[in-house]
């Protein structure tokens, strides 16, 4: 996978994308991701790449000229089409569903904004898909840009040691059953689940115990209670993802009922 991020300030970025999971994975050669300075496509002698506003108002606006030929530029190296992607507040809201689309592609170019904002011309020109990273305004796009890096990034296979980590994240999780230890299946709705709760040693700090489930090695029971934990904290935190209808609703109730029926079955063996 390729991925070419265009701003204003590669050497921001740079760092981020040469540490930790995205830098290892760019040096075992999963993907490339390489950072370009829009200005180096200015026509203009001093390398701007900005201008006042048609119609007067404050700040400045992108210009046309470097944006285009930066991303027909790039787009001209002959490494198969690309997927245009322009970092913007006016976007649809990034998810798990979107990663999962882009990191499915051969090869992306970002475009981090700066200033005023864009010039329309560019949206309607480039037809970029136009993406948001949450609903609040940034001084740049390429924070955003970070964020939907690493969120693509980390889903390509090889990319994190643990392939099933992958799979029982937040947004990952669906409310269906699993169908084997680790894995997460996907009903025809395809509601998202946040992660179950996890616990790591020591078994009790500061008063504070891992429930008894996680401790007996019973992988089936271990599953229906982080299923059934999954369903309840989304229900407590994120109602807005099971509210796609209500067989949601009716997934939750049968996960608690599961979870009673886990622990009374724990309860009779422990007598």
């Amino acid at each position: 996978m390729r991925i070419d991020v265009l701003t204003l300030f590669p050497e921001v970025c740079e760092p981020f994308f040469s540490a930790s999971i995205l830098g290892r994975a760019r040096q075992s050669g999963l993907v490339t991701i390489a950072c370009h300075n829009i200005r180096g496509w200015s026509a203009d002698p001093h390398h701007k790449v900005d201008d006042r506003p048609f119609g007067g108002g404050p700040g400045m606006v992108m210009m046309c000229q470097p944006v285009f030929e930066a991303v027909e530029g790039l787009e001209s190296q002959g490494e198969g089409a690309a997927t245009r992607v322009l970092l913007t507040p006016q976007g649809e809201r990034l998810n798990q569903r979107i990663v999962e689309e882009f990191a499915a592609r051969k090869r992306l170019i970002l475009v981090a904004g700066h200033y005023e904002g864009f010039d329309e011309r560019i949206r309607s020109g480039l037809s970029p898909r136009e993406i948001s990273i949450g609903d609040y305004v940034l001084s740049g796009g390429e924070a955003a840009a970070m964020v939907l890096v690493d969120a693509v990034v980390r889903l390509i296979p090889g990319a994190l040691g643990d392939e099933e980590s992958v799979q029982d994240e937040s947004f990952r999780m669906t409310d269906a059953a699993p169908r084997e230890a680790g894995a997460a299946g996907e009903d025809e709705s395809g509601r998202r689940l946040l992660e179950y709760p996890q616990y790591t040693r020591p078994r009790v700090f500061r008063g504070m115990e891992v429930p008894e489930i996680l401790l007996g090695g019973d992988h089936g029971k271990i599953r229906a209670w982080r299923r059934a934990e999954a369903l309840k904290r989304t229900a407590q935190r994120r109602p807005d993802l099971q509210a796609a209808d209500q067989n949601g609703v009716e997934s939750y109730r049968q996960a608690r009922q599961d979870e009673a029926g886990v622990e009374n079955s724990h309860a009779e063996q422990d007598h």
